[in-house]
């Protein structure tokens, strides 16, 4: 059989190779799963969480205590502009050390570096850096913000030192041909190409920090996530019911508000 031969077969039957392994780590999962079978109780608290959900607690919406739905949803979208805004900022020279240059025959360790330390800040999750902010400067807003604002940097310089990689080059080349300095060709070239796409991605970012905004609450860390934790534990279904509808308004609003703004810059 030729090379070619077997490079058909391959083609054609391939992605039965795939599918096999496929269910085979389905399989070996599934194994390894305990399943102790369902709770006694499981129908009447599904029916309970049910009928919370269906018959919300409207009264919570806004009562001028500051620990209503309203206020804590503001508390909320305060935590995610403030965290994602202040990550913007820092990630801009994250972004330009981890920007791999284009040069040949150039050691790239500087940009290496860069990256990595964009990967260590990446792996630890918000709820994981909310709880170390808390025992630091205590429970509240103030650890949200700081636990969106250093997980957001890693995100964000990677999307910020790609779009620095793949930006046009032709106005830097031009401004130094014409004899300008790195900070001319900085500041007057390669920021205002590469703006747009900075605040497409900043919105972008914007829209998950909103998500995580929601259950930093749970944790300590402000928000609308305490009073949901709170009502899920006294089984207050119809409370648990309003928080969820008010979640879901919000965050439909601000990925609809944040697409259309993102259409707008690139």
């Amino acid at each position: 059989m030729g090379k070619s031969q077997r490079r058909t077969l391959g083609g054609k039957y391939g992605w039965l190779f795939w599918a096999l392994m496929l269910l085979f780590i389905y399989l070996w999962t599934i194994t390894g799963l305990s399943f102790s079978g369902i709770q006694a109780s499981a129908g009447e608290v599904t029916r309970s969480i049910i009928n919370g959900l269906f018959h919300p607690d409207w009264a919570y919406v806004y009562d001028g205590s500051g620990e209503d739905l309203l206020s804590l949803i503001l508390q909320t979208l305060a935590i995610a502009f403030l965290g994602t805004f202040v990550s913007a900022i820092l990630s801009v020279p994250f972004a330009f050390w981890a920007a791999r240059e284009r040069r040949k025959n150039k050691m790239h360790w500087r940009s290496t570096s860069g990256k990595f330390t964009l990967v260590f800040i990446r792996t630890f999750p918000e709820l994981v850096l909310a709880i170390m902010f808390i025992k630091a400067v205590g429970p509240g807003s103030f650890a949200g913000v700081l636990a969106v604002s250093i997980h957001s940097i890693g995100m964000l310089g990677k999307l910020f030192s790609e779009a620095v990689e793949n930006m046009d080059r032709g106005v830097d080349e031009a401004l130094t041909a014409a004899g300008g300095g790195r900070v001319d060709v900085l500041c007057l070239a390669t920021l205002p190409t590469v703006m747009p796409e900075f605040l497409s991605f900043t919105l972008y970012r914007f829209e998950i920090a909103v998500r995580s905004a929601s259950i930093l609450g749970m944790v300590g860390a402000g928000g609308i996530g305490t009073p949901l934790l709170f009502a899920i534990q006294t089984r207050s279904w119809s409370r648990v019911g309003i928080i969820l509808l008010g979640i879901i308004i919000m965050v439909t609003a601000i990925d609809w508000l944040s697409g259309t703004l993102r259409k707008k810059l690139v």
